[in-house]
């Protein structure tokens, strides 16, 4: 049987890595607190983002550049700033997949990304100024263009 010190210690190591959203994702903006998981150890290229409001609610995130490799988020330094102070290298960019069978079908949110200052675990989802990114760009386009440009 588990001690307290040692319950208190696992309940501790769940939140340490819990990003915060002030405003919360489009369409859920109740919700506030998500835990990034990778899917792989060690990768950033696919996480899920579970809710530690809702354990019922989770979202597929993914790197943008390692999707598309030219991805250029541009950003007014203002959406920034309620992130807290970092340089651009503190910042990590995702985008939300919507899941399809198959995978190629699947769509990812190149318009909307979310970013997240690694140092504050503050996070926000914006919506970007680039003319050339939509909401759904199918992944199966995504990984035929990588494939064109090697």
């Amino acid at each position: 049987m588990e001690s307290k010190k040692q319950a208190e210690s696992t309940l501790s190591c769940e939140y340490e890595g819990t990003v915060s959203f002030e405003e919360g994702l489009f369409g859920f903006e109740k919700y506030k607190r998500f835990l990034p998981v990778p899917v792989e150890e060690d990768s950033d290229a696919v996480l899920t983002l579970l809710s530690m409001d809702d354990k019922d609610l989770a979202f597929i995130i993914m790197n943008p550049f390692l999707l598309d490799a030219d991805y250029h988020p541009e950003v007014e330094a203002e959406e920034l700033r309620s992130l807290g102070e970092a340089a651009d290298t503190e910042y990590s960019w995702y985008v939300i997949c919507t899941a399809h069978q198959p995978a190629e079908e699947s769509t990812v949110n190149m318009k909307c990304p979310i970013v997240v200052n690694v140092r504050t675990r503050k996070a926000k989802q914006i919506i970007l100024r680039n003319e050339g990114y939509t909401f759904r760009h199918r992944l199966g386009d995504l990984t035929q263009k990588e494939k064109q440009t090697c």
